[in-house]
């Protein structure tokens, strides 16, 4: 579908994520001629400065992370851009942005606010002051979105005073990854897997996002949120929502949502005894990753000394319905892991006999793995009769690798989301109940912590964290995936 006009306003302009994923996201879909010819990126900071200066920030700070860079190309775009200098939380300062945005009703008008969550309301305030908050505007929030149940419901709740819910477009770039979409496709675009999507055939679900770096610069950030929030709250809960919903009636953004938010609804709640069970929580001590040693985060720069923010964590959910009573989801996520991956694997059951002189145990169960990162596709693996002349059973894998399979080029999870922002589709974006319900989920274990005042476990960098974590997991007698691949 093809953009209309308009004025995209990036509110922290000058900020990081607009640095390295905003900017070269929307060069990559000019230089695809994605983009309106008189559309405009306007960038909004608190530095007093000029355009020139400003454009030559964007050449040193955001072409470096451009891919696939075209002199003339990017020469083009950088034409579109405008800087303004403000004060995001003074009124008196907005004028400035009047003057910069085009009187003209038929362009769209996004503002994105990549700023602390604690100016969302304010900015918002500011903008409908100015008269800027018309019905032909939207709003996109980056995370955090709030710390916990109360603060995402006043988010909501300002927000929601200036700009109607269907122009507010809550971002979770896990959401645009190709394999996130592909998973949709896999799931209801087949017949062959919606009769084995149920407890009858499925024996776990594993979630899991690893990452080799640790905190980075974003230490301010981080030691006040922790792996939970930073992680577990949103992109692992979505993405177990598409694994575990049922069929929408169809892909309009409200049927999807509807149903992602029923699966939030029918998470079995955690009791006192549930939490000490069913949760790990870590923090990295010194270690070695890719045979380089590295600190332990309390070694970090500007990290407390006695900090007991978990950048780790490991969680036994479960799905109190028809389709998925008594199957384990398990849910795992850390920093300065023994490899970057971000991957959901849907295990299915043994065989219940074995017809081949091999007993049952030696069979690996078939299971189906989605890969998001860093390479993007599914494997499925079966077991398959190995060369020669006895019935000898091994592991074997149905690959289908995205890049391979399609040769067009692929979107960056931020290009599509930002054009999606830009038509008006809301489906990969998060409904203010369903940001909610999933607070409503995670607060009993931020509650936990505080009140029994506990310390995460330490692990070493360059492992899979905890060895609690793989007892979580070994308690039902399985695996995590690593722990279960054959050796060759």
């Amino acid at each position: 579908m093809a953009l209309t006009d308009f004025d995209l306003v990036l509110f922290g302009g000058s900020g990081d994520l607009s640095m390295r994923k905003l900017l070269p996201a929307m060069y990559a879909r000019d230089v695809a001629n994605d983009l309106p010819q008189t559309a405009r990126i306007i960038c909004v900071g608190r530095n007093d400065i000029s355009q020139e200066e400003f454009l030559q920030t964007v050449e040193s700070t955001a072409k470096p992370h451009v891919k696939k860079l075209v002199e003339e190309g990017w020469a083009k775009f950088v034409k579109r851009i405008v800087y303004v200098s403000l004060n995001a939380t003074d009124a008196a300062t907005y004028p400035a942005l009047v003057e910069a945005l085009r009187n003209d009703d038929k362009i769209t008008r996004v503002y994105y606010l990549a700023t602390p969550p604690h100016l969302f309301a304010q900015i918002c305030d500011n903008l409908a002051g100015a008269g800027l908050a018309t019905a032909n505007s939207r709003v996109v929030l980056e995370k955090p979105l709030g710390r916990d149940l109360e603060s995402a419901k006043q988010i909501n709740f300002e927000v929601g005073k200036v700009f109607a819910e269907s122009q507010i477009y809550r971002i979770d770039h896990y959401l645009g990854k190709e394999t996130v979409q592909n998973l949709l496709a896999l799931r209801f675009g087949n017949i062959l897997f919606e009769p084995l999507w149920r407890r009858e055939w499925i024996s776990d679900v594993q979630i899991t996002i690893a990452e080799k770096i640790g905190v980075g610069n974003r230490m301010g950030y981080y030691d006040t949120s922790g792996a939970l929030r930073d992680m577990l709250q949103n992109h692992l809960l979505q993405l177990l929502c598409i694994v575990a919903m049922e069929p929408p009636t169809s892909i309009a953004p409200d049927a999807v949502r509807d149903a992602k938010l029923q699966v939030l609804r029918s998470l079995k709640r955690f009791t006192p005894t549930t939490l000490a069970q069913n949760i790990v929580r870590g923090q990295y001590r010194a270690g070695h990753v890719d045979g380089k040693a590295v600190p332990s985060y309390r070694d970090e720069p500007e990290a407390p000394q006695q900090s007991r923010t978990e950048t780790f964590v490991a969680i036994k959910a479960e799905i109190d319905t028809w389709r998925w009573a008594g199957v384990p989801f398990y849910l795992r996520t850390g920093k300065r892991m023994a490899d970057g991956l971000a991957e959901i694997v849907v295990r299915f059951k043994q065989i219940p006999h074995s017809i081949f002189n091999q007993p049952t145990s030696s069979f690996q169960p078939n299971s189906l793995v989605i890969r998001l990162q860093p390479d993007e596709g599914l494997s499925l693996n079966l077991m398959a009769k190995t060369p020669g002349d006895s019935m000898r059973l091994k592991q074997a894998e149905l690959e289908l690798d995205f890049r391979e399979q399609f040769k067009t080029p692929r979107m960056e999870a931020y290009e599509r989301l930002l054009l999606d922002v830009l038509r008006g589709q809301l489906t990969l974006f998060m409904r203010g109940d369903e940001l909610e319900a999933a607070w409503e989920w995670v607060e009993p274990i931020l509650d936990h912590w505080d009140q029994e005042d506990s310390v995460p476990i330490p692990y070493s960098a360059g492992t899979w964290g905890p060895a609690a974590a793989s007892a979580l997991i070994g308690r039902d007698g399985l695996q995590w995936r690593e722990e279960a691949l054959p050796e060759d």
